[in-house]
């Protein structure tokens, strides 16, 4: 039971020092570590605390004075510590005390096995090598490794803080940039509290995503969580009981009260979703749009995404841009005034980006838009100066640093479209078939979907089916339709009339249960046809098959694309084959020659859709549901709204295509730190002897490891040791060291060492005393030797925020000192000697008397070594947070000088992190954390 003035040590942040019990309210304690000035809220039942409890024999400092604990009494709750003649308060307890009881257990002779302690000492080295990687925290995450991805989140996650709009196009993974970004705010301590803004259609999916690809478990808040919440918490802010929270609009504009509590919870980085239905105007805002605007000036990090193009509204465009930086988008017509550049600026990008000469035309339109420049001046007269001439013109970008923007010509990669719409002869449908294909489309184009039941026992779509999957028996398809019961109907009609092997994927199945049937479809030996319903389309990737059967089509030109988007990515290495069953002259067929002949939506990627919708979505509507009017107006009637759709599909295309920001595009790739994440996961992602010193530390806990597949590892916690590692609650677990096969198989979870299961199996080792002493008798050492080996480890003190880590992380240092108190670099026992260490039945606790004596000034010998040592780690550590942060204020004030996007605060920010850095980094502590005793076997007959 936690209780005020209590000290308690974080097992996952022990360099923070003990801390103190504050407050215990409901299921909530807060502990103050005062060394580190680190206020952590915890919730009771999962906090990752221990009980800093001191025995007799143990010294312990506070109030000026420092003693060999005697004896330990409980007084109202808290711990007093007596002996010679004086008493210490555990609330009186310097915030550092020397924890490790490795040279205790030594001298008593209670040592472990040596494979544990060698697994501690590399349990630590690898955490610290992973810890100070740019890719912290998203090693394990289900992502490809996609430069232009890994350019946005490496760019973004580096801000102080994040401000940014994500602005791809459609299908380039605006949902994985923004989840990198947060993960990795998260990981390096700049974000403990989150929240996800999103329309109501969309929360599934984001949750989904965040969990299975990022490992990051966020709860879903609605009326009845917050009305459990108040209940059992005497009113308190609902949205306080979770750090991670995700949220939707319509829950929020209907409940007043909610969207209030919600803006007062504080918040350290909010993302929103769909950020093109913010309403904004000069004369007033809609009430979502005030929503996240008191949100964004009330936190510090923001993420918007948005996939429609800044061509098609530059003052809807200027409206979120406020909401990023509200000083430096204060006025819609000066931003108008300055956003008319960008065309011809991107113009002279295109060709300064070719290396190709400037005309006399554009030199005077450098000159004209940089008046006064003189860096600008001398680049235009130097000879092959494009390229220093477009990387000023890109520092000098107005919305360069606010914003994203990649478009899928710019990265390529992606493969060749290849529709096939199937229309099927209408005098072939029995009777009342016709009606029911009616009734079917209007179904599915409302949101929700009305119900209907569907019997497709009688439907030709079924017998084009059969016929696509008999003429390529060596592939797979997937086949996405509006709704579950579509699924369900479909697979029935299927199963009287083939034989092919099916799997199902909807809503009305758990998580687990669709992981599983998605898994059987990307078998090589599965199912060879995977029956989706809407849900399928969202964030799934299907990539090992190509070919994609349409049996409705969705009246969302941007859901068409999510649609292929799951087959169609870049890596598929075949042409996506789109085949659309439609009975000619139908509802569905006309919505189909809308797509095919109208946007051209079955082989490119309209960015233009969804305003082509909103112009053209009512008539065209109409015209589908009047489908059964046989007369020449309605042909005449669609074939003008196509050719009409088709005029303004080109129009819009040509304007977006002449407007577009090629210095936006361009931003990006510049940018300093465009390539930490690619050269980070370039390092880390294969390396074998990681995958096998995780699977020996799960074997340690008594979670076997056993090889399923290729690529696929089982771990059974049959004889699991331990409540303290998570993941194993329903039984084994299938996982995955690859990320190719972890992207094949979302149902595989990707071990690297930021895993939740990875991270806790470690901080459970190095948290405790197991490994942390141990003795061994070596063969291969001279006679009459003895050694002392010591794992100490350096810990920073310093607030989270800093990411002190990526500098320098909790980092052993292993030394060993013989008798004589000589150094013996870089000592390691004999292979042989590991080998027979778990066959010799030695009691160390005969030897304590000689233990008692020689231990004592090897290790203070040691503790010298490992001190000058740690001195020179804390001085490279400074002078490299030094360089790079010195390099990063001088970059950011060079800009400012060019640039308004660069505000005063985030140069401060940095100066501010540079001097804090500066102050924690040389105040590093050394602790002993493990000792280990090796002798020649002559050396214990001596004794």
């Amino acid at each position: 039971m936690f209780e005020p003035g209590q000290r308690w040590i974080s097992t996952a942040e022990p360099e923070l020092g003990l801390g103190t019990i504050l407050r215990v309210e409901g299921r909530g304690v807060q502990v103050l570590f005062a060394k580190a000035g680190v206020l952590r809220p915890y919730a009771v039942d999962s906090a990752p605390l221990v009980r800093a409890e001191f025995r007799a024999g143990q010294r312990v400092s506070g109030k000026g004075i420092a003693f060999l604990v005697e004896r330990v009494e409980t007084r109202e709750g808290l711990l007093v510590y007596r002996g010679e003649g004086r008493e210490l308060e555990e609330g009186q307890l310097d915030d550092e005390q020397a924890m490790s009881q490795a040279d205790d257990r030594l001298i008593g002779g209670r040592t472990d096995t040596n494979d544990k302690f060698d697994l501690r000492a590399e349990g630590l080295r690898r955490r610290a090598d992973a810890r100070r990687a740019a890719s912290w925290g998203l090693e394990s995450s289900r992502i490809g490794l996609v430069p232009h991805q890994l350019r946005v989140a490496g760019i973004a996650a580096a801000r102080r803080p994040p401000r940014v709009l994500l602005a791809d196009e459609v299908g380039l993974g605006k949902t994985i940039e923004a989840g990198m970004i947060l993960a990795r705010q998260l990981a390096a301590g700049r974000a403990d509290r989150v929240l996800v803004l999103l329309p109501e259609t969309l929360v599934y999916q984001w949750f989904v995503e965040l969990l299975r690809r990022f490992n990051l478990s966020f709860a879903i808040f609605d009326e009845e969580r917050c009305e459990a919440i108040e209940q059992a918490n005497d009113g308190r802010n609902p949205f306080e009981d979770e750090q991670l929270v995700i949220a939707d609009f319509a829950f929020l504009e209907s409940a007043p009260k909610r969207a209030a509590q919600l803006a007062e919870a504080g918040w350290d980085l909010i993302v929103v979703d769909e950020a093109h239905h913010l309403e904004w105007t000069p004369e007033g805002a809609s009430p979502r749009y005030r929503l996240v605007e008191a949100l964004a000036a009330a936190t510090p990090g923001v993420i918007l995404l948005t996939a429609t193009p800044e061509q098609l509204g530059r003052a809807g465009h200027f409206a979120r841009l406020r909401l990023l930086d509200p000083q430096r988008y204060s006025d819609l017509d000066a931003y108008l005034a300055e956003s008319a550049n960008f065309a011809p600026l991107s113009e002279l990008a295109t060709t300064l980006a070719a290396g190709t000469p400037l005309d006399a035309a554009q030199r005077a339109l450098v000159t004209e838009r940089f008046q006064g420049d003189r860096e600008v001046a001398a680049l235009l007269d130097r000879p092959n100066g494009s390229a220093a001439l477009l990387a000023a013109l890109i520092d000098r970008h107005g919305t360069g640093r606010a914003m994203f923007r990649n478009r899928r010509a710019g990265i390529g990669g992606f493969p060749r479209r290849v529709p096939d719409v199937l229309e099927i002869d209408p005098g072939t449908l029995a009777p009342g078939r016709r009606e029911a294909l009616l009734a079917e489309f209007r179904s599915d184009i409302q949101q929700p979907p009305a119900p209907l039941e569907f019997d497709y026992a009688d439907d030709p779509r079924i017998t084009e089916l059969i016929g696509l999957l008999d003429a390529h028996p060596d592939d797979k398809f997937l086949l996405l339709c509006r709704s579950q019961a579509k699924v369900m109907a479909i697979e029935d009609a299927l199963r009287t009339r083939s034989g092919v092997g099916v799997a199902r994927f909807h809503e009305g199945l758990g998580i687990v249960q669709r992981d599983r049937n998605a898994a059987f479809f990307a078998q090589p030996d599965g199912a060879r046809l995977l029956i989706c319903s809407e849900i399928g389309s969202e964030g799934r990737n299907f990539q090992f098959a190509h070919r994609l059967v349409m049996w409705d089509l969705p009246l969302d030109p941007d859901l068409l694309e999510q649609r292929i988007g799951r087959l169609d990515r870049i890596g598929q290495k075949h042409d996506i084959a789109i085949h659309v069953p439609v009975v000619s002259e139908s509802a569905q067929h006309i919505l189909a020659r809308w797509y095919d002949e109208g946007l051209d939506a079955f082989r490119t990627s309209p960015a233009d859709g969804r305003e082509l919708l909103r112009r053209f979505g009512g008539l065209l509507s109409t015209l589908a549901d009047e489908h059964a009017r046989e007369d020449d107006n309605r042909d005449q009637e669609l074939d003008a709204l196509i050719a009409e759709t088709r005029g303004a599909h080109e129009e819009l295309s040509a304007l977006i295509h002449a407007g577009r920001d090629h210095l936006l595009e361009l931003a990006a790739s510049r940018d300093p730190h465009a390539g930490d994440l690619a050269g980070s996961f370039a390092r880390d992602d294969v390396d074998p002897s990681r995958d096998a010193f995780i699977q020996r530390l799960f074997e340690m806990y008594g979670v076997h490891a056993e090889e399923l597949a290729k690529d696929i590892t089982l771990l059974d916690p049959q004889y699991l040791s331990t409540d303290g590692l998570p993941g194993f609650a329903d039984g084994p677990v299938s996982v995955t060291f690859s990320r190719d096969t972890a992207l094949a198989r979302e149902d595989l979870p990707l071990l690297r060492m930021d895993h939740p299961m990875v991270l806790a199996a470690v901080d459970l080792l190095v948290s405790g005393e197991t490994g942390n002493a141990a003795f061994l008798v070596d063969d291969n050492l001279p006679v009459r030797t003895a050694l002392l080996q010591t794992v100490f480890v350096l810990e920073v003190v310093a607030d989270r925020s800093l990411d002190a880590g990526r500098f320098l992380p909790t980092t052993p240092l292993m030394l060993a000192v013989d008798t004589k108190l000589t150094e013996r670099p870089n000592f390691r026992p004999s292979d042989v000697a590991l080998r027979r260490a778990a066959d010799r039945n030695i009691d160390v606790a005969r030897y304590r008397k000689f233990l008692s004596k020689l231990v004592p000034p090897m290790l203070e010998h040691a503790k010298d070594l490992a001190e000058g040592r740690a001195e020179v780690l804390k001085i490279e550590a400074a002078e490299m947070a030094k360089e790079t942060l010195d390099a990063e204020f001088s970059r950011l004030l060079a800009l400012r000088n060019v640039n308004p996007s660069i505000t005063e605060a985030e140069i401060q920010a940095v100066a501010a992190e540079r001097a804090a850095l500066l102050d924690a980094l040389p105040d590093a502590r050394l602790r002993l954390d493990a000792v280990r005793f090796v002798v020649s076997p002559d050396f214990l007959a001596l004794r």
